[in-house]
């Protein structure tokens, strides 16, 4: 079968799906509107739609900071039996998105189904396929080892097929690995937090990168090299490959001249102060060993101090964090005292900014003594959390003599 010609990559129209955590449509949805797509929500559906070419899903792929991964819708249909859902299978077009004899992975999810068994639904996928292309493609109907870090599965063509009450969605994964892996970052603290939800966090409280930032708990640095990434325009995708661009209509100069574009957009400095401080001096060196992989080495001011020394820039800005959870027994008093002694911490050194945090808990964010409100709730390793996010007020008492944090 003769390969469709290249000039098609930029005409024909992809029907594309931004997957994201729950709660993170709307950031999605925003940053793709900020892209220059139509983006459109699908309630429940764990992602944002929007109709687009070749451009424009490596564009999303380049500069998406909120969302999981880039998948494209390549059929619906109803298959009850085998025979049904083969005949579909064939009508695919799987030419656009593999060559003959090139490794694909299928993920198949059945629910409420007929057809449940999804070893054998992936095996129909792949005779399609070799029907299709002439050869067979060696396949994995599991989860390759390498999914969630890259790896192995960053050279297998992905396909996800999801079946539910005999509906049958198949869709091909643009993105490779997952766009939270971003490159930087290798040395980890405890708990670390995704990019992806870095960036949520700075992005659900408004932040442009045309203040101060400050993270007094950050661990391995993930919020802070989040920030000065933000401030410097750079595209988290920059150092990284995706899968669409080897797909066998891609025109590999409309990456190359997104790639270029980006490049051109980049400060050379971050406009204003990023600080990162912990009190546990290897996570600060793993900060520092991750943000000059991101190349922001030196774009944020890392120090080993407690919380209760912190010293923000003088002009207000955004204080940003991810406190411990508390989530073991035992854990929840001294958790308190942590949220308690952020909040003191911040009404003496940090009024007049403004504080944006990842909490479990409305008690635990109680306990800072100040206002906050919700601006959205998702999960962070599985742990459903809330994005809290307030103005600091004047200290109104001196804080407590005795520091624990």
């Amino acid at each position: 079968m003769s390969r469709t010609p290249p000039s098609r990559a930029l005409n024909s129209a992809f029907e594309c799906f931004a997957i994201a955590a729950p709660g993170l449509e709307p950031l999605v949805a925003a940053e793709l509107t900020s892209l220059g797509d139509t983006p459109s929500l699908e309630p429940g559906g764990g992602g944002v739609a929007w109709t687009g070419d070749a451009e424009s899903l490596c564009r999303a792929n380049l500069w998406l900071r909120t969302a999981s991964r880039v998948v494209v819708r390549l059929a619906r249909f109803r298959a009850r039996a085998f025979y049904e859902l083969e005949r579909h299978a064939r009508r695919i077009p799987w030419e656009r998105f593999v060559t003959p004899g090139s490794a694909v992975r299928f993920r198949v999810t059945c629910r409420k189904s007929r057809l449940y068994h999804s070893d054998a639904v992936a095996e129909r996928f792949a005779a399609a396929i070799e029907h299709r292309l002439g050869a067979a493609s060696a396949y994995s109907a599991r989860e390759a080892a390498g999914d969630e870090e890259g790896g192995e599965a960053e050279r297998e063509q992905l396909f996800i097929v999801r079946i539910a009450h005999d509906e049958c969605t198949v869709s091909a994964d643009s993105s490779g690995a997952l766009l939270h892996l971003r490159g930087y970052r290798q040395a980890v603290a405890k708990a670390p937090l995704r990019e992806t939800l870095a960036a949520a966090l700075l992005l659900a409280a408004e932040w442009k990168g045309d203040t101060p930032l400050l993270d007094p708990m950050c661990g391995s640095g993930t919020i802070p090299i989040e920030g000065a990434m933000i401030a410097r325009r750079i595209a988290p995708g920059l150092r990284r490959q995706f899968a669409c661009v080897e797909w066998p209509e891609f025109r590999r100069e409309v990456f190359a001249g997104l790639i270029a574009e980006a490049e051109e957009r980049m400060l050379p400095r971050s406009p204003v102060a990023i600080a990162g401080s912990d009190r546990d001096a290897g996570a600060i060196d793993a900060a520092r060993a991750n943000a000059e992989r991101a190349g922001v080495a030196a774009d944020v001011e890392w120090s080993v101090r407690a919380v209760s020394a912190i010293e923000p820039p003088p002009t207000a800005g955004l204080v940003a964090a991810n406190p411990p959870y508390g989530v073991r027994v035992g854990e929840r008093h001294e958790i308190r005292n942590l949220y308690a002694q952020l909040g003191h911490v911040a009404r003496r050194r940090a009024a007049g900014w403004r504080l944006a945090m990842l909490s479990p808990d409305a008690r635990l964010t109680a306990q800072l003594g100040f206002a906050m409100r919700t601006v959205l709730t998702t999960t962070n390793g599985g742990i459903p959390v809330r994005m809290d996010v307030g103005e600091v007020p004047a200290a109104e008492a001196p804080a407590p003599s005795r520091v624990y944090f």
